[in-house]
């Protein structure tokens, strides 16, 4: 689990309570079932307007990425390939045929099919590359469900303050429910504010940054497999890979 994702977390919920409480606001105040229906009701009917269906269920299942991001090792990729070299070297490229079952990735195991099965280097270039970008693009626009959010739920939260005002507005013969009228108004904009800039575009810009990096690794296996079918020794093909760490 990433600490740091799940104390911020914490951290956004913490900093509305404690600045309520700091500026004088009970903090029951805060709580205004009509703001809440309008911002996070209304924020989640403008994503599924949005939003086709299968990138949304995509950008719902990437969401425990930011909080067990998967452990991306280029380290350990590098060591591994440079496995794979040795044993081709050794045995051939059909030697590698045994430990394509033992992957659990579907682009190493398909990389090294593609090895054993003796594809030139561009034909391997070609359509692991091809997988990548499309797995990029893909899980990019998922995460844009998360900016998209946080671009609504803004403007829901001043929707939702217009309309608390129009109510007060229709009772204005009794100024005592005036300024707590006006007040539960403005939750509304709390939420939508708080929303957007304390979860939704966080949770979106932390998404599109793992996911450059998951494209990084990908770009290291190929690499690795191509100076492998090119017939590179173990030695270049570690001194090429180690460019791609910092």
């Amino acid at each position: 689990m990433d600490v740091i994702s799940i104390a911020g977390t914490i951290l956004a919920f913490v900093v509305l309570i404690v600045g309520a409480i700091l500026k004088g606001t009970d903090v029951s105040a805060l709580w205004n079932p009509a703001a809440f229906v309008i911002v996070f009701i209304g924020t989640i009917s403008a994503l599924l307007l949005h939003t086709q269906g299968k990138v949304l269920k995509r950008a719902i299942g990437m969401l425990g990425m930011v909080y067990k991001p998967p452990q991306l090792q280029p380290a350990n990729l590098i060591s591994r390939v440079i496995g794979w070299s040795e044993i081709s070297r050794r045995q051939g490229l059909l030697g590698l045929e045994p430990h394509i079952d033992a992957e659990d990735d579907p682009l190493v195991k398909k990389g090294l099919q593609l090895l054993v099965d003796g594809s030139e280097p561009e034909a391997i270039r070609s359509v692991l590359e091809l997988e990548v970008e499309t797995r990029e693009q893909a899980d990019l626009h998922a995460a844009k469900v998360y900016e998209q959010g946080g671009i609504y739920s803004p403007t829901m939260g001043i929707i939702g303050a217009v309309l608390g005002l129009m109510a007060v507005m229709r009772d204005l013969t009794d100024p005592a429910k005036l300024g707590h009228g006006i007040a539960a108004a403005f939750v509304a904009t709390i939420y939508g504010i708080s929303l957007a800039n304390l979860l939704l575009l966080p949770i979106g810009a932390r998404l599109k940054s793992l996911i450059t990096k998951q494209t990084q690794v990908r770009e290291i296996l190929i690499e690795g497999l191509i100076s492998i079918a090119e017939g590179d020794n173990p030695r270049q093909i570690e001194s090429k890979l180690q460019g791609y760490l910092v």
